[in-house]
């Protein structure tokens, strides 16, 4: 008993005293914090991005067809409920938003690759 409590008091000093050991790893709680704040940043990014090319006002994808029907067909605007530019733009409401995430994204997408290809060499 004597060598068990003799055992748990050297842990427990070990626990609770200054000395760093030079074989243990260093973590500064800068870096963590760190870290911690740009995931967070990262992931509102991409966020934003995403729900802005694909939810806002419809997203994207909803404004391809008809965009294209007006393009390629006899069809105007007006059919899909433009009425002008501030007032009502009907199927097309939030494009420029739409287009905006668009854009980031695709630059986004642009930069990982080159980062991911530099690595490699």
């Amino acid at each position: 008993m004597k060598e068990f409590m003799g055992k748990v008091w050297l842990w427990i000093k070990d626990v609770f005293s200054d000395e760093e050991n030079p074989e243990e790893p260093v973590y500064d709680p800068m870096h963590i914090a760190s870290m911690i704040v740009l995931t967070l940043f990262g992931i509102s990014i991409l966020f934003w991005l995403f729900w802005s090319l694909l939810v806002y006002k419809g997203g994207l994808l909803s404004k391809v067809i008809p965009f294209l029907s007006v393009i390629l067909t006899s069809k105007t605007l007006a059919d899909y409920g433009y009425e002008g530019y501030p007032y009502e733009m009907g199927v097309f409401g939030g494009w420029i938003t739409n287009i905006v995430a668009l854009v980031f994204l695709c630059g986004l997408v642009f930069f990982a690759i080159r980062i991911l290809r530099r690595e490699k060499c």
